[in-house]
């Protein structure tokens, strides 16, 4: 088949890029190809047709969000890629890059974000008019999510096959990374001229697959299955290859010497694209909605938003899902050394900018399931597509509260954006976020928010289309307000 460019079949149908790179991630052009961030459109392609305003639940704004949210993803396979792409849009909005080990004085003003380890960012916006009683205004998220990890010594092989020695990080839905075309992403670190460097790669051209044992030798796999990680979810690329092959293939990529290369943190990622899909378009497919989601609606509201009286910061860590335990995770010492710089900077009092200061901490919450209604709590029931998600726990794995649900609440009126309340079933046990872990580096006023979704930690993960556009506008009201705090009242301005 013969293919043509955005520009070309834009030209051709009439319709602007734009309108081209949508329709292809609507799925409406048949036979539509996404190679990295470009998409390729087969010559023959034609016009789709337009449905009617009745039939529509999500409106432009809605669906050119969500479509943008899906090539965020599709361009962040692991933590380190996804740090890239959002180091690239905060560069592109004004923010400089700084770095820990350099000497660095905030000042009144400043737009600017700080890195560590190449997975985890922070960001931060000062406002001109913030003063001694000024706080923080911060949402934190993150961007690993469950995934196979390569192991320094990968090269494995079974019979004729070549596989990849791989161990998981997160807790995955195992059987929901079988059969599906992998790719494998992350940084390598190689010895240059007498330096050691980094080079992030995504070797997306490079597939690889998990299969599944046959039914006619597994008879009983759908009564119930216990998947042995080490034996059944290894995954191959070749055939008849010597050990090694993998180092070689980096080299080539890399265009260095495979002698050169020191190690690696590369990791398989499920390279389908997302989707927009439903009726009416109502939901969004994808991989790594968990968390991408929040990390991508979180910095369009970061940059896109203005307080003078304020310091707006942008958060987003590695590892929370293997427990935060990590220089760059949510229990390290990042925000609280960057906040004490700040404070001395600024001639402001540490302890007087965190008692002002509001944390979200932003993380995705379970929807109810069409198949298993009965999982979740019968009186506080999360559903896609109808709002920002607050979430309690009674034993405080969520942050959550009365007062800080209350001010939250606020914001989402103020904003006009629904809001619903989720809780675990009393007899059955949650799982937990970054929220607790940071307050146990830094004391912050905190909600725990999401945006609901189902089958979180599959490979591939479903939302709702309207929700992108829902959390982008809250998030923004929420760097834009003022909340004062004033001995047990609460000021939401």
């Amino acid at each position: 088949m013969k293919y043509i460019s955005v520009e070309e079949a834009g030209k051709k149908l009439n319709l602007s890029a734009r309108s081209i790179r949508n329709y292809c991630a609507q799925g409406r052009i048949p036979g539509a190809v996404l190679n990295g961030k470009t998409w390729f459109i087969p010559s023959d392609a034609t016009k789709p047709s337009r449905t009617s305003k009745k039939e529509d639940l999500v409106d432009v704004a809605s669906f050119d969000e969500t479509s943008e949210l899906i090539n965020f993803i599709n361009n962040s396979p692991v933590s380190f890629l996804a740090i890239d792409n959002v180091s690239s849009m905060l560069k592109e909005n004004g923010f400089i890059e700084h770095f820990e080990s350099n000497p660095l004085t905030f000042k009144k003003g400043d737009k600017l974000f700080l890195k560590r380890n190449d997975s985890t960012l922070l960001a931060i916006s000062i406002g001109e008019k913030v003063n001694e009683k000024s706080g923080c205004r911060l949402i934190a998220s993150h961007a690993d999510s469950p995934c196979f990890k390569i192991k320094p010594e990968c090269d494995s092989k079974t019979d004729a096959y070549n596989k990849i020695n791989v161990a998981p990080y997160g807790g995955m839905i195992a059987p929901s990374w079988l059969d599906r075309p992998l790719a494998v992403a992350g940084r390598v670190i190689f010895k240059n001229k007498g330096f050691i460097e980094t080079r992030l790669v995504n070797l997306k051209d490079l597939t690889m697959i998990i299969p599944n044992l046959c039914i006619h030798f597994n008879r009983d796999i759908n009564k119930g299955y216990e998947y042995n990680m080490a034996v059944d979810m290894q995954a191959f690329f070749s055939t008849d290859k010597e050990k090694g092959e993998f180092k070689e293939i980096l080299s080539k990529y890399l265009e260095i010497k495979k002698e050169d290369i020191v190690n690696f943190d590369l990791y398989l990622y499920n390279k389908e694209s997302g989707i927009i899909w439903g009726e009416r378009k109502e939901f969004v497919s994808s991989p790594r909605l968990d968390d991408l989601e929040c990390v991508y609606t979180s910095l369009k509201a970061f940059i896109n938003s203005k307080n003078e009286n304020s310091i707006n910061i942008f958060y987003v860590c590695d590892n929370e899902e293997v427990g935060s335990l990590s220089r760059q995770g949510a229990d390290s010492d990042f925000l609280k050394t960057t906040l004490r710089r700040l404070a001395r900077d600024l001639k402001m009092d540490y302890e007087t900018i965190t008692a002002n200061s509001f944390l979200v901490s932003a993380d995705n919450a379970h929807a109810v399931h069409p198949n298993k209604p009965g999982i979740t709590d019968a009186d506080n029931k999360v559903y896609l597509n109808k709002g920002i998600v607050i979430k309690f726990n009674a034993s405080q794995s969520y942050t959550s509260d009365a007062i800080s649900s209350a001010v939250f609440q606020n914001i989402c009126d103020k904003a006009h954006v629904p809001y619903q309340f989720f809780t675990n079933r009393s007899d059955l046990r949650g799982g937990s976020t970054l929220g607790n872990i940071l307050l146990s580096q830094v004391s912050l006023m905190s909600v725990d928010v999401g945006l609901a979704q189902l089958a979180m930690h599959s490979s591939y993960e479903t939302a709702g289309s309207i929700d992108v556009k829902y959390a982008v506008k809250v998030f923004k009201e929420f760097y834009e307000a003022k909340i004062s705090f004033k001995e047990n009242k609460v000021l939401v301005e």
